[in-house]
């Protein structure tokens, strides 16, 4: 039974970023365990630019994000184990156990005083969607497409639908036709894109490929391999509207049609987890509900910057640290209450954190949130008790975007005892009546 201060679960972007952080600020005894061949999770398939304009104020692809983190990785000694699937997570007093195994060592268990969770997120497979037709060659993932034409050189198609606009769809979208494929048409079943505004300019309207949305597959042609696929209007409870369908002949269709955050083992060790985002509920440290134990990245919830994950990941570190400290000097670390909850209203969908404890508080907690639908001229309203502590105007909100709040402690402790939090999206009046 080999012990260690800290296991990061994932050796992606989130993973790294968290283990560096935590070897910086002393703890030796760290480990990061990683399911595939190599370290950098999904960005090694992601050879696009745009990536480390927030982390490292430069335009970098995806390998070379992840080679940053990867270099810091090996300059400050972190150790990992590869081709490693993690089994189960227990807690033995106040220890965690981890189960591990991989084809070398065979089956591992690993105590640790406190565990990050960083394992990412997967696509949404194409059974959930429930298209009608045969399933024949030719359907893939979008993800699953960008590995086999980034990384292993294999073209899926020539003459292509895709459904779903999430970013991953759109930037194939782009690749493909870069690679000579005609890109027939992008279906969206919503009335709005779910990928990020600089995805849809740059991967669609640059190329001229059609965008619908309110749309969806209604029919797959073909037996051996895909022929054709039957596009139709939906109407406002997503159900196809008799009379609007067309038909697209192609030999390949591309899902893209949503991610879930990759939760199967923290569901198991008990793990709360949220309805909405699929991810573990967390307070302003990150940290979940068994204590010590700790998520960050997709894992959490599903972000549009990798940066973002980067530096979530890095403060899961920080908050990592301060656990095995305090568990380092003797501290029962008797349970505190779980802290004030965050209720999102008004086109809010969710927020992370979903709590909070203001005498945890660094002076200033950043609170992301993704809303419901597009809107316009509105306002992003915070409200502690009765007293409204942020009111910022934003011209639009849209779901594909995540927007954020900066929290101050001061104005939450000065409020004294509360239940909640409210989050909240108000029209603005005087907006109106300029337009």
């Amino acid at each position: 039974m080999i012990r260690y201060d800290l296991i990061v679960i994932g050796g992606g972007p989130a993973g790294l970023a968290a283990a560096v952080s935590a070897k910086k600020q002393g703890i030796e005894k760290v480990l990061i365990l990683e399911r595939d061949q190599e370290l950098g999770g999904i960005l090694n398939q992601c050879i696009h630019n745009g990536f480390g304009l927030h982390t490292f104020q430069e335009e970098l692809t995806g390998p070379e994000y992840a080679q940053r983190f990867i270099d810091q990785a090996k300059e400050y000694e972190v150790p990992y184990k590869l081709n490693t699937m993690v089994l189960d997570i227990t807690q033995e007093n106040r220890e965690k156990v981890v189960t591990a195994m991989n084809r070398d060592e065979g089956l591992l268990f690993l105590r640790t005083k406190a565990v990050i969770l960083a394992m990412g997120c997967r696509e949404r497979p194409r059974g959930a969607l429930n298209i009608p037709g045969y399933r024949p060659a030719g359907i893939y993932t979008a993800g699953t497409a960008q590995r086999l034409v980034n990384m292993e050189g294999y073209m899926p198609g020539r003459e292509v639908v895709i459904l779903g606009s999430g970013d991953i769809g759109l930037i194939m979208a782009r690749r493909m036709t870069l690679e000579g494929a005609k890109v027939k048409v992008v279906a969206e079943l919503m009335p709005y894109s779910g990928g990020l505004q600089r995805n849809i300019v740059q991967c669609l309207e640059d190329f001229q490929i059609p965008l619908k949305l309110s749309h969806t597959v209604v029919d797959i042609q073909g037996k051996e391999r895909v022929a054709g696929v039957t596009l139709a209007q939906v109407d406002e409870n997503r159900k196809p509207i008799p009379g609007t369908e067309e038909f697209y002949s192609c030999d390949t269709l591309l899902l893209s049609c949503g991610l879930i955050p990759e939760n199967e083992l923290s569901g198991n060790m008990g793990v709360a987890l949220s309805r909405i985002t699929s991810g573990p509920v967390v307070n302003e440290s990150l940290e979940t509900n068994i204590p010590g134990v700790f998520a960050c990245g997709n894992v959490l919830h599903v972000h549009d910057l990798v940066d973002y994950v980067s530096e979530e990941a890095a403060k899961a570190g920080s908050h990592a640290v301060e656990y095995i400290r305090r568990w380092e000097e003797q501290d029962e670390q008797k349970k505190d209450a779980p802290g004030i909850s965050v209720e999102t209203q008004g086109g809010i969908r969710y927020s992370v954190p979903q709590l909070i404890r203001p005498e945890h508080m660094e002076e200033k907690l950043t609170v992301r949130f993704r809303v419901g639908a597009v809107y316009r001229d509105v306002y992003i309203s915070v409200y502690v008790g009765e007293k409204r502590i942020i009111h910022k105007k934003k011209r639009k909100l849209a779901p594909g975007e995540m927007e954020q709040v900066i929290l101050k402690k001061s104005d939450l402790t000065a409020a004294g005892e509360l239940d909640k939090i409210v989050m909240k999206i108000e029209e603005a009046e005087e907006w109106k009546q300029e337009n």
